[in-house]
């Protein structure tokens, strides 16, 4: 099975089950603060699953591309990837509707079509003998979740292959304090020796791979005083999310995800430009990882359409980070060849090409932005040995501490082995207990200070952030009228207290333009234009004039927001929402800073206040 053919099976065996196939949502998530990257499938569905009704209907299914960094130190291993994709399939709202196109469906039919897919020859055929799944073993606020269970044991699962497991387990959400949650049942693969498959189900053994997430959110959490409580949802959702790489490895029955058929070819392109073989050493197998992870999770990046460049703050300290960790570990497989992060990149936009035409489309962008980067870290890494030689000009004795290896490694990016190997040519050596201590302790602190910036999960959907995403729309149209018809919004963040919005432009704007953006913005938000949502067809929405900053996410309807009185127009985009009703909610515009994003990128904050 390749990733290709795995994500046709996945999809048209939604389609035939009523499901609307959406494409991939961007990489850099719309007006969500809460994380740098899109980290799972339903993260590009937020607004629905909060109520916004969804132009393709309540039935939809689709293969994201996905960012995940918090476990960046630990690619390298057979299972941890920075970028992959997620195959998911979604039900939003009423699961009492009669069958059929449009209607929703909850935990029964989720559950049989999971199953079905999985163990059905039609499909992917897996032996029921190997798979084991986990239900909510209940606890003070929600109930065990007897109507999970009991559907696996009706498809003829024992007590043995049915775990109750506690919230932390099988619960998810909500994204925040407050919000929607529910239980989850998670379906597990025996990937250890066929001969021994064990007749009960242990969660904590490795052998056992989870392989699929149904989410069943039928709870809000809310606060209660210094508590919260739950009560049910008006609305439940189904939420499902399968890793398309490690289902990749069980079915081609490999216990290594670089083994698969989504990483052979940059395997057999680092291997020609290393003259080593993946398997040669444990060291040379772990280096070949990180770089094939890392080069392809960089490409993505780079070429997503937001033109997203590597920088020193959010997605583009991510894209820094990635490319320089890649080269490091080329430097200790021997890589010589001048430039040679761009052969491996040219692997990548070739194998995706046609699940992912937006590589090819940026595929100068991304080669660009890679030697450039290539060439900066070489600079650094030689200012770092000059810096290597500092350090060890009055050592008396022999040793390097963990901090001046660790600061080595954070400032210059020197991995420990490099280090360790300038020591021994000096005849010292690095404490390297000091060093993981270190390590440890900056991890520590990195989780703390951006673990919201790390967060998956529903945005924030309070009345000062709808206020704010709106007036994203009228700053583009002002943009736009000031600056000209080039102007395309590039990125947004907003948070309650501010905008943040990067646009396409390659100047620094004068004070006089400035002022007359705020005042279009400000004379929209008086004029009180009304704020109007209309479901059309993509291309009937394009031919209206209406703004997208990405073609290839939406599908074959998408909503269009229009802001103006009459026959007159003031802005209108393709967006997800929500919005308030009439610009006059808004309050006074006012920028408070412009400066540059990156290269032909511009950057404004703004905020509302009162009048």
């Amino acid at each position: 099975m390749t990733s290709k053919g795995l994500r046709k099976i996945f999809l048209d065996f939604f389609k035939s089950q009523g499901h609307i196939i959406i494409p991939s949502s961007s990489l850099i998530p719309e007006n969500d603060p809460t994380v740098l990257f899109t980290t799972a499938g339903m993260h590009p569905l937020v607004p629905y699953l909060l109520g916004e009704k969804h132009p393709e209907g309540n039935k939809l299914a689709s293969c994201q591309k996905c960012i995940r960094t918090s476990d960046i130190e630990e690619v390298g291993d057979k299972t941890h990837l920075t970028f992959f994709e997620m195959l998911g399939n979604w039900s939003l709202g009423d699961p009492k509707a009669p069958d059929g196109i449009g209607s929703g469906y909850f935990k029964e039919k989720s559950i049989k079509m999971s199953y079905e897919f999985l163990t059905s020859k039609k499909y992917l055929g897996l032996d029921k003998k190997y798979l084991a799944v986990s239900v909510f073993a209940g606890n003070e606020n929600a109930e065990f979740d007897k109507e999970s269970y009991d559907i696996w044991k009706s498809l003829g699962f024992s007590k043995k292959r049915i775990a109750k497991l506690s919230q932390k387990s099988n619960w998810w959400g909500p994204a925040g304090q407050t919000g929607p949650c529910g239980p989850c049942t998670e379906i597990f693969y025996w990937a250890g020796d066929s001969q021994t498959i064990p007749d009960e189900f242990n969660a904590d053994d490795d052998n056992w791979v989870e392989i699929w997430n149904n989410v069943f959110m039928e709870f809000n959490q809310v606060k209660d005083g210094n508590d919260y409580k739950l009560s049910f949802l008006k609305q439940k959702n189904v939420d499902t999310g399968m890793g398309l790489e490690r289902v990749l490895s069980i079915l081609n029955k490999v216990n290594d995800i670089y083994k698969t058929e989504a990483f052979s070819n940059l395997i057999f392109k680092i291997e020609q430009l290393s003259k080593k073989k993946y398997n040669e050493s444990p060291e040379i197998t772990k280096a070949m990882r990180i770089i094939a992870d890392h080069l392809k999770a960089a490409s993505f990046i780079l070429g997503d359409d937001k033109g997203i460049a590597p920088s020193n703050i959010d997605q583009g300290y991510i894209i820094r980070r990635l490319i320089r960790r890649a080269i490091r570990y080329g430097k200790q497989l021997g890589i010589t060849y001048e430039l040679w992060t761009k052969e491996v990149v040219k692997i990548v936009i070739h194998d995706y090409l046609e699940q992912y035409p937006e590589l090819q489309r940026n595929a100068d962008f991304i080669i660009d932005q890679l030697k450039t980067e290539e060439l900066k870290f070489k600079k650094t890494l030689s200012i770092g040995l000059k810096k290597f030689k500092k350090i060890i000009k009055n050592k008396t004795n022999g040793l390097i501490s963990g901090k001046e290896a660790f600061n080595l490694y954070q400032t210059y990016g020197f991995p420990i082995e490099m280090t360790e190997e300038l020591a021994r040519e000096n005849d010292l050596v690095v404490d390297k207990e000091d060093y993981l201590k270190e390590v440890k302790e900056h991890q520590k602190l990195s989780r703390t200070a951006s673990a919201g910036k790390f967060k998956g999960g529903l945005s924030d959907a309070r009345k000062e952030t709808v206020r704010l995403h709106t007036a994203a729309h009228l700053l583009l149209a002002a943009l736009r009228q000031v600056l000209g018809n080039n102007i395309f919004q590039k990125g947004s963040n907003i948070t309650k207290e501010r905008l943040r919005f990067d646009f396409s432009y390659p100047e620094k704007l004068t004070q006089e333009q400035k002022q007359k953006v705020e005042d279009l913005v400000n004379k929209a938000i008086k004029d009180d234009l009304a704020v109007k949502m209309e479901e059309m067809e993509l291309k009937k929405a394009k031919d209206s004039g209406a703004l997208g900053v990405f073609d290839a996410k939406y599908g074959n309807k998408v909503k269009v927001y229009t802001i103006g009185k009459d026959n007159y127009v003031f802005s209108r985009e393709i967006c997800g929402g929500p919005h308030v009703k009439h610009t006059g909610e808004l309050g006074h515009f006012k920028i408070i800073k412009e400066q540059s994003s990156s290269a032909g990128v511009r950057r404004i904050k703004a905020i509302l206040t009162h009048i």
